[in-house]
């Protein structure tokens, strides 16, 4: 008895067992299932594609100004139909280079030596050699980094100081170099030129750094493409296509610009797909900024002029990149970001652009140069497959200084103290979140009046657009609400005496602590210009302040 039973005993613990192995086998099984899966692409390192256009207005892409934009894009559209289109995104500037030191460093420009204006031409370099940018921080986290197109943020020219007037000398007409001239050129363009892209980030570079200026040819890395030995032809120079004279190689072609820049972007996303390594591509493109030299395929297409067809022909080159990520598979393992510098330069033919239905600014007020909207707001998609959702809206502030604290977010990188002052990572808005990232934001006009934003409110340290755009309001600083007054048509400073005076302490300590966001003071590189005095406080005209 004693004997069936313990044999009873021992089958049903040995079935009991075999039925938590099961149990244990079923549940591995199906962990090892799950685990198995496609990581998502959020957790690992995606590609990085930077679009910059210059010059391309808020109204210029059809997406931002449907009922008064009529050029079309249907490339930049696509892109915002499959990601996140950002309506109140802005530029450090009104103006090109101090656009592009804030998009590279993530700290606003007016902290560098740049006060005003842009890099002169044959300028030293603007970012200092220490300072990180996105290119450097891809690089620290194994990115393959490219930069293709404009630079414009200077150089350090081998220009011998005793031949600088000789170099930088222009011709009456269409003379000739002289030989001395010509012995000069050869001396500086047969050495490296440092201090460019490739000392600042990036692993390659190739463009024509300023597209309107000498030297007229591509350089690569550090070297120009061919040596310069040909003033370019007169008849390139002004009626928005080059605007200065000086070094050319011989049949340089202005129109040729645009497309051997695609054509080089698509190469890097072909290598680098056969190379299966991460990478980071910066193409700031040179269009549709002058010179208005449009490929013959596309003259005439828009309707609208020169500026017109070259937004187009933009356009078809961010599709022929978008193209080349989809043929390699990469689109969904890819972030990409398309973006302005500024806003559409007025000189262009704006004025008969808008008789025709054409506004570039859209909604808002003031061009390239101005610190009104006009001059800073600019177009900001973001496309991300695996985080962003297709056909999403964000009317959040955010800025172009953001890009490397979202960049670092996205890498799982850390940024030191000194890095990226400025930034707001951008992620909980990519990810869906519609809370504030930023509570404040500045921009500026070309000769460096600043525009202070909090929330909705936007005050600007002096009368007028700041920049070329005519136009004077009463009193010495302007305030708007842009929740209501997005055209900036209604100055409420002077009912506003409180919020004024907050508001510009708000920037001065911003100012004073070398940084926007957390973390321990900083320096700014030189005093930062200041603007709009405590006395010159606005006229009441009688009514109280809130």
């Amino acid at each position: 008895m004693m004997s069936g039973s313990l044999n009873v005993i021992s089958a049903n613990v040995i079935t009991a067992k075999f039925i938590r192995f099961l149990l244990a086998s079923c549940i591995l099984f199906c962990g090892w299932c799950i685990s198995a899966q496609p990581v998502r692409a959020e957790t690992t390192k995606p590609n990085i594609v930077i679009l910059y256009a210059d010059d391309l207005g808020y109204g210029d892409v059809q997406c931002y100004n449907p009922e008064r934009g009529k050029i079309p894009t249907p490339h930049i559209d696509r892109l915002a139909t499959q990601g996140m289109r950002f309506t109140d995104a802005h530029s450090s500037s009104g103006v090109c280079s101090p656009s592009r030191y804030t998009l590279l460093t993530g700290r606003y420009h007016w902290r560098s030596r740049l006060q005003g204006g842009i890099v002169g031409l044959w300028e030293r370099p603007l970012i200092a050699a220490d300072r990180m940018t996105i290119g450097t921080l891809a690089k620290q986290q194994g990115y393959k980094t490219a930069c293709i197109g404009k630079w414009h943020l200077g150089w350090d020219w081998p220009i011998p100081q005793a031949e600088a007037a000789l170099f930088k000398q222009t011709p009456k007409g269409d003379a000739a170099p002289e030989p001395k001239q010509l012995a000069v050129w050869k001396e500086v363009f047969t050495q490296p030129i440092a201090g460019g892209p490739i000392t600042r980030g990036f692993d390659t570079y190739f463009g024509t750094d300023v597209p309107n200026w000498p030297p007229y040819c591509f350089i690569e890395n550090d070297r120009t493409v061919g040596i310069p030995d040909h003033f370019l032809p007169g008849q390139l120079i002004g009626n928005n296509l080059a605007s200065k004279q000086g070094p050319a190689i011989e049949n340089w072609s202005l129109e040729n610009i645009l497309p051997t820049l695609g054509n080089r972007a698509v190469k890097f996303i072909n290598e680098q797909a056969a190379r299966k390594e991460p990478f980071l591509l910066y193409l700031p493109f040179t269009s549709p900024h002058t010179p208005l030299a449009v490929g013959d395929s596309w003259k005439g297409k828009s309707g609208l002029g020169r500026f017109g067809d070259l937004v187009m022909e933009t356009d078809a080159v961010v599709g022929q990149v978008l193209a080349a990520l989809d043929e390699k598979n990469l689109t969904k393992d890819t972030l990409v970001i398309f973006t302005s510098d500024n806003g559409c330069a007025p000189y262009i033919g704006v004025k008969e652009m808008e008789k025709a239905g054409h506004y570039p600014s859209g909604p808002l007020r003031g061009y390239k140069s101005d610190v009104w909207e006009g001059g800073h707001r600019v177009p900001f998609i973001v496309r991300w497959p695996a985080v962003v959702k297709p056909g999403s809206v964000s009317n959040q502030l955010v800025h172009q200084a953001d890009l490397m604290a979202t960049f670092a977010d996205v890498l799982g990188a850390k940024l030191p103290e000194d890095v990226g002052e400025d930034s707001f990572s951008l992620l909980p808005l990519l990810k869906g979140s519609d809370k504030p990232v930023r509570e404040d934001a500045v921009s500026c006009g070309i000769g460096g009046m600043p525009a202070f934003r909090v929330g909705s409110w936007k005050l600007i340290l002096g009368p007028g657009s700041g920049g070329w755009s005519p136009g004077k309001e009463d009193g010495a600083v302007q305030l708007y609400d842009l929740s209501s007054d997005m055209g900036e048509s209604k100055n409420l400073a002077s009912a506003e005496l409180q919020r004024v005076a907050k508001m510009r302490e708000q920037f001065e300590s911003v100012i004073q602590q070398g940084r926007s966001n957390e973390g321990p003071p900083q320096k700014n590189d030189v005093t930062v210009k200041r603007f709009a005095a405590e006395n010159d406080t606005p006229k009441t005209k009688g009514k109280k302040s809130k």
